[in-house]
């Protein structure tokens, strides 16, 4: 059964993007008073049992009672949000996880539904954390849905009036997964042109397991430790005016982190060092 506390909220499904059969984005209504910072995540949570596309079944009919029970449990899982801290929605990335008790149920979402939000926002995946170096140039290296915080943080017009150069190294399995391509080319246009002297950026997309003209093809930490990124990007990593963020899967954060390292970047502690990560799943 729903049980409501005072910091969560229903939100309503406005919209529905179907990347792929296992990639897909949503945009939600945004409570009047929820803020949160670029790069922060919140959790969201989903009832099965109020989901139209279970109410278009009779699901009461269903032999398997603990079946019947599991679909009418709240599941609560965490999200990096997509939208500006500015925007009237929310918007919300998400990969499709067979077994996943969250994501196999929220992939039925159809527009109309509602969710569960947790109006507290969670994570320090945030530009404010740097203190030193003094911001210069910033990398953001994901992969897969570890793209959304950083999409927030190209939205937001401060990240271009801080920085002079912004790389942004985004990498998939296959082309077709490599979402926001269109939103991502829009970005230095739709919100670099706002500021007076804004930062450059460089896009990089990353495909592994298919050529693909004008994209990289191996791991990031690879194409980090033998230069490759960097000649790409035209910028070298520099200790003391690089900011480096890392999200995606853990293995690609872990072995991206540990190549940094090796290049002689060091890990941000109390507001000082480069490389921040957000590893949340």
């Amino acid at each position: 059964m729903t049980t409501m506390s005072d910091n969560i909220q229903k939100v309503t499904v406005l919209s529905k993007t179907t990347w792929t059969p296992n990639l897909f984005s949503f945009t939600v209504s945004r409570p009047d008073s929820f803020k949160f910072t670029a790069g922060q995540f919140v959790r969201l949570g989903v009832n099965p049992s109020q989901l139209q596309y279970y109410k278009q079944q009779d699901v009461s009919e269903a032999t398997d009672e603990t079946f019947e029970a599991a679909l009418n449990e709240d599941i609560f899982r965490a999200y990096s949000i997509v939208s500006s801290p500015f925007d009237e929605v929310l918007e919300f990335f998400s990969i499709v996880i067979p077994d996943g008790a969250f994501t196999s149920q929220l992939q039925h979402l159809q527009v109309g539904d509602e969710l569960l939000l947790n109006t507290l926002p969670f994570g320090f995946l945030t530009l404010a954390r740097y203190q030193k170096p003094l911001p210069k140039d910033l990398w953001l290296l994901a992969t897969g849905t570890g793209l959304a915080p950083f999409l927030s943080m190209l939205q937001d017009l401060k990240t271009w009036e801080d920085y002079e150069h912004i790389v942004l190294a985004y990498s998939a399995r296959s082309t077709a997964e490599l979402a926001y391509i269109e939103k991502i080319e829009r970005l230095q246009e739709d919100f670099g042109s706002l500021a007076d002297n804004p930062a450059k950026l460089i896009f990089i997309p990353i495909v592994t397991r298919e050529p693909v003209e004008g994209a990289l093809s191996e791991r990031l930490p690879k194409l980090l430790l033998d230069g490759t990124l960097q000649k790409r990007a035209g910028i070298a990593l520099d200790v003391d005016s690089t900011h480096v963020m890392l999200c995606g899967n853990p293995d690609m954060v872990e072995d991206t982190k540990e190549a940094l390292k090796t290049l002689g970047l060091v890990m941000n502690r109390r507001g000082e060092g480069n490389i921040a990560v957000e590893n949340y799943w």
